[in-house]
């Protein structure tokens, strides 16, 4: 059973979510990747915080695309089904599908990690090209090529070794990985990567310079397609008889795209609605101990910035560049705050800094009462 190439699990997974309560049809960003499919603007990288909804949209493509399943009847049902390219690229395409948050059980070294995806993408290539020797071939690029066939490529968490501070000596590595199979090369049909970081780029020789990037802060194409939007949010609250909506938007309110839409975190949206009860779902993923150690790098600086932005202002700030994967670990009030909004923990528009929502304030009162961040206490009204 292929572990890549061609595999039913996005299918299966995308099923789950097309059947639950609060499924919100997110179908019509299909069409935009639809425009791009073999032409010089088919690498997209988008990157969003936490449980906004990426590897939902990554079954969603690798269920619309795949040759390997039939998904008709559910994409029949969907608003790409009135696009004009509606049929021409359903189950059309060679899919390999790779989510990089998964790590070897044979080691824990970066050998180990990129072994297996290297293994696993030959043993699928060999399984549906059986004339393939990959003996013959001196990289998997090479051997791809042979195939005479085109591919779409849906990479998920591709900065996790990134964001997980793994493999560091061996970072440049991987992303050389990523373009001896990406770049250039004439079985790419489409590849659409996500993530929560942002690429590190210095110049236009950088190692992934070909992709287009949509980054929470930039994003004026996809940004309706990430998190719920207000009228997706008071639709839901049509399905729930506990809940109002005016409760759910003094909740989880207050992410903007760079178009000013509004946007709701979906897990905390749906989870709410689920539990009749609104709280910090979100947060209790283990993100927010990452606001702590934010916090810890440079308090004199952002100490009153924080309480400001707690008891309901916002701040005056010119955030000229995003925090990228790879990059050293923030130290400025501009650096750290420009992580904290890639995360997710605090909310930007049009200059203006701002915490986004009651469910992130309750997690930075609780920062800001720990003593060993300030080393002061702060009471908060």
């Amino acid at each position: 059973m292929s572990i890549y190439l061609n595999t039913n699990k996005p299918l299966i997974n995308y099923m789950n979510l097309y059947r639950s309560k609060y499924f919100i049809d997110k179908s019509l960003m299909i069409e935009k990747l639809n425009e791009v499919i073999e032409t010089s603007d088919k690498y997209i990288c988008i990157t969003r915080p936490r449980r906004f909804g990426k590897s939902s949209v990554i079954d969603m493509l690798g269920s619309y695309y795949s040759i390997a399943v039939d998904s008709k009847d559910i994409f029949d049902n969907l608003k790409i089904s009135n696009s004009p390219s509606y049929s021409e690229h359903l189950n059309k395409y060679n899919v390999i599908n790779i989510s990089f948050n998964d790590l070897s059980e044979r080691g824990n070294t970066y050998k180990d990690y990129i072994e297996m995806i290297r293994t696993s993408i030959t043993k699928d290539i060999v399984e549906k090209y059986p004339h393939i020797n990959p003996e013959n071939y001196f990289n998997i690029s090479s051997m791809i090529r042979d195939t005479n066939d085109k591919f779409i490529f849906l990479l998920d968490e591709w900065d996790y070794i990134f964001n997980n501070s793994l493999f560091e000596e061996n970072q440049n590595n991987f992303l050389e990985f990523l373009r001896n199979l990406l770049k250039d090369q004439p079985y790419v049909a489409l590849c659409y990567m996500t993530g929560v970081l942002p690429i590190k780029k210095y110049s236009s020789g950088s190692a992934l310079n070909m992709f287009d990037e949509f980054t929470f802060l930039k994003d004026r194409k996809f940004g309706r397609y990430f998190g719920f939007t207000e009228e997706e949010v008071i639709d839901l609250c049509k399905k729930n008889n506990e809940i109002k909506f005016e409760h759910l938007q003094a909740w989880y309110n207050g992410y903007l795209t760079a178009r000013g839409l509004k946007i709701y975190n979906p897990r905390s949206v749906v989870k709410a609605l689920q539990n009749d009860f609104c709280e910090s779902y979100w947060t209790n993923t283990g993100a927010m101990d990452e606001v702590a150690k934010y916090l810890k790098y440079n308090t004199l600086e952002i100490r009153d910035d924080v309480i400001e932005m707690i008891s309901g202002g916002e701040i005056d700030l010119i955030i000229d560049e995003e925090f990228r994967a790879g990059q050293r670990e923030p130290k400025t009030k501009e650096e750290i705050y420009s992580a904290m909004i890639v995360l997710g923990f605090l909310s930007y528009h049009d200059g203006y800094l701002k915490i986004p929502n009651k469910e992130l304030m309750k997690e930075l009162e609780k920062a800001l009462r720990d003593k060993s961040i300030f080393q002061l206490e702060i009471h908060i009204e």
